[in-house]
Parts: C-alpha cells; sequence; structure tokens
C-alpha cells in the first residue's frame, strides 16, 4: 500500500473541509431574508409580479422575500442597487426588458452592463401589448394603419416616453411601413392612451389587461398584438407578425442577482423561483393580468440577454431613440 506523506494527509483534509463548506453553503442558504429590488414604482406590473412570486419563494425557502422600491432613470437605479451589492443571493432584481436590454441603448451613461453584470436566476414571464386605436378611428385593421403611413397622412402614436417600449414598438412599426409616423411621447402610459381614446394621437401599444376595459366598452379597439404567438387575453386579435414576419416584441421580466453569485445559491432561487411560478397563486394572478409564462430554460437565460440587448439596441440606433 502507498503511504501517505504529511503533504497528501493535508490536500485530504482540505479537499474534505471545501466540500464540507460548499456543501454547508447550499444547506444553509439562505439563513436571513432575501430582498428582491423592484426598479419601479409600489402598483406597477413589474412590482406586482415581484410581490407574487417573491411570496411563493418565501414559503419555498422558509425566509422572508422583502420586496424594495427603488425607482428611477427607467430602471437603473434600483438595478444598479443590486449589480451593487454582494453577490451572496440575498439582494436581487426583478429585472425587465427595459434594465435588461433597452436601457443599454437609450442610456448614454447606463451605470452597469447587463450581459456582464448580472447573474441570471429564473425567466418570470412576459407580456405583449396591443395595438389600440379609438373606437372612432377610421383605422379597422392593421391594413387600414399600414395604408395610412404608406400615404403619409401624419399618422401618429403615443407612449409613456421616449426609449420605452411601446415608443420602440411603434418605431419599428415606423420602419417596417416605411411611413413617416410621429411618436409622441406621455409622462404615462395613462396619459397616452386618454389621448388615443380622444382621437388625439392615432394609437399606441398598451398592455391587454388595461386596455381591455375600454375595448370592451368601445371606446378603443385593438388591430394588432406586438407578440408573435399572440395574447391570451385577446386570442381574436391578429398578431403584426402575420403582416411583418419580424415583428415579435414583447415586455419580459427575469429574476436575476448581482454577478459571481456561487453556483449553488443561484440554482436554490432558480428552484424557488420555478416553484413558485407552478404555484396556483401566481398562475391564477397571470392569468388574470395577461402575462404569459415563457419557456427560456436557465442555461439559455445569458444568450437571451444578450441577444435582447442587441435586437432593441438596432431599433433605438434606427430611430435614434435617446430617453428623456
Amino acid at each position: 500500500m502507498k503511504k501517505l506523506t504529511l503533504t497528501h494527509l493535508v490536500a485530504a483534509t482540505l479537499t474534505v473541509a471545501i466540500s464540507q463548506v460548499s456543501t454547508a453553503s447550499a444547506q444553509e442558504f439562505p439563513d436571513g431574508p432575501v430582498t428582491i429590488v423592484t426598479p419601479f414604482a409600489a402598483g406597477t406590473t413589474t412590482d406586482l409580479i415581484s410581490r407574487v412570486v417573491g411570496e411563493g419563494m418565501a414559503e419555498d425557502l422558509g425566509q422572508p422575500v422583502v420586496i424594495e422600491n427603488r425607482a428611477g432613470a427607467g430602471g437603473s437605479v434600483g438595478t444598479q442597487q443590486v449589480v451593487q451589492a454582494d453577490p451572496d443571493g440575498y439582494t436581487l432584481s426583478m429585472g425587465t426588458v427595459g434594465t435588461l436590454a433597452i436601457n443599454k441603448s437609450i442610456y448614454p451613461d447606463n451605470p452597469y452592463d447587463p450581459e456582464t453584470d448580472v447573474t441570471p436566476i429564473a425567466f418570470i414571464g412576459y407580456t405583449p401589448t396591443l395595438l389600440v386605436v379609438s373606437g372612432d378611428s377610421d383605422f379597422n385593421d392593421l391594413e387600414d394603419l399600414i395604408e395610412a403611413a404608406a400615404q403619409d397622412r401624419g399618422v401618429t402614436f403615443a407612449s409613456a416616453g421616449n426609449g420605452t417600449s411601446g415608443h420602440l414598438a411603434g418605431e419599428l412599426l415606423n420602419i417596417q411601413t416605411e411611413g413617416d409616423m410621429i411618436h409622441v411621447p406621455f409622462r404615462s402610459g395613462a396619459e397616452g392612451l386618454t389621448a388615443v381614446m380622444s382621437g388625439e394621437v392615432d394609437f399606441m401599444f398598451y398592455h391587454p389587461v388595461a386596455a381591455l376595459p375600454n375595448i370592451e366598452a368601445g371606446t378603443m379597439k385593438a388591430i394588432g398584438v406586438s407578440g408573435a404567438d399572440g395574447s391570451s387575453v385577446a386570442p381574436d386579435v391578429p398578431s403584426i407578425s402575420d403582416t411583418f414576419e419580424d415583428f415579435d416584441l414583447v415586455a419580459w421580466f427575469l429574476l436575476a442577482g448581482p454577478a459571481d453569485m456561487p453556483e449553488d445559491v443561484t440554482e436554490r432561487l432558480r428552484e424557488a423561483a420555478e416553484n413558485s411560478l407552478a404555484s396556483d397563486k401566481v398562475r391564477e394572478h397571470f392569468e388574470r393580468t395577461g402575462i404569459e409564462f415563457g419557456d427560456v430554460e436557465f442555461s439559455d437565460l445569458q444568450q437571451f440577454i444578450s441577444d435582447e440587448v442587441v435586437k432593441w439596441g438596432e431599433i433605438a440606433d434606427a430611430a435614434d431613440a435617446q430617453a428623456d
């Protein structure tokens, strides 16, 4: 039998110790509250998703999940707070298409890079938007709008502000129709919606559930869906991709943490998030609010972010879009 030298014994002891520490880390995490920073105000879609998913995660983790609202700069303020936090899994972000894709292009001095400064944990869901017009509009379908844009009739579209997903969706439609449509930014989506209903502005892209009451009342019409797979809450509205093949824009939500998080901690959080998403409470909330479940695998999340950065960046560059 080969003799063990002192060096061998020390190495073996260290290996066992490291293994035990790693195992203990996975078993002990979390041993205190986990915070999900929501980079938008309370009551927003992102905030409500954070709360319902966080509640399910808390049950799975056996520790409180605290929702902290930190709004500003299109979500960049709250996201930067997470990026700069210790990568121990206790400070997370409910990332969005804005914070993890669009902001890199529309904020010249965005303080973080979503492709290198975050650890993706779990894809939460997405929502397509409806292209809506006034109930009295002459536009009864997408073809009517395309024809008006092609004839340079001064078609206008509203959004919740420069650089928002609604703004860029309108710009992509403008590019693909080869029209000369005019963007009219408002301070909020609700203000833009009011302008569309009154006929002050021709159309805008808006969240399905928020638009449906007006559609059912006849004060608005939906003539297109921004996502290629349509909308579960407005199944009769055709997808814009039926006309323009490459038109597939949705608002999405992704749980993330700082870069360089331990793999075992990331895996534990992913497991908790996915168990929460599978719960009846989350499914009922998503169904009620028009959030769709995605199929982005954990191993594909980083590439997904990179692809989205490129897609939205190309639209922003083509439209010369910058945040207010």
